[in-house]
């Protein structure tokens, strides 16, 4: 015998078949990863504009004329996103608030739609390109008894 098992006659040698396996398999599980990262990260962007349209919403509730609701969710849902680390490159506001028309004692609601269009590298990964437009609407409900104008 010259130190080679009897009973292993035939077998591959199966030395470096790990390290093999392990170049074949991390970029796939790397590239996995990355996509549920990136699936995560705009999970958040969606909630903050969902956020930032809540927010825009009271706002707006809360507002005695028509023009003062517009700039007031408008100001409110862009220093929510930004205070969220989201600065869109089109940002709209849409405010339906013809519940402030609703006389005094009828309870009314005011509903904003907040669209954003943000580049992916921003939120999801470096270097990803491209941008996607987030949209979220909410509904505020306006003091019944509040005073009218």
């Amino acid at each position: 015998m010259t130190g080679r098992w009897p009973w292993r006659h035939g077998v591959s040698d199966d030395r470096g078949a790990l390290s093999v396996e392990l170049v074949i398999v991390a970029p796939v599980l790397i590239a996995v990863v990355l996509l549920l990262v990136a699936a995560g990260r705009i999970q958040v962007a969606t909630t903050a504009m969902q956020s930032a349209a809540g927010a825009a919403s009271r706002a707006a509730s809360i507002a005695l004329t028509s023009a003062e609701a517009e700039i007031e969710a408008t100001e409110v849902a862009r220093t929510t996103l930004s205070e969220s680390g989201y600065l869109c490159a089109t940002l709209t506001v849409e405010v339906d608030d013809s519940g402030l028309a609703s006389p005094l004692g009828v309870s009314g609601t005011v509903a904003v739609t907040v669209t954003c269009d943000l580049a992916l590298a921003d939120i999801a990964l470096p270097g990803l390109g491209g941008t996607r437009t987030f949209t979220a609407t909410a509904l505020s409900p306006v003091d019944s008894f509040r005073e009218r104008n």
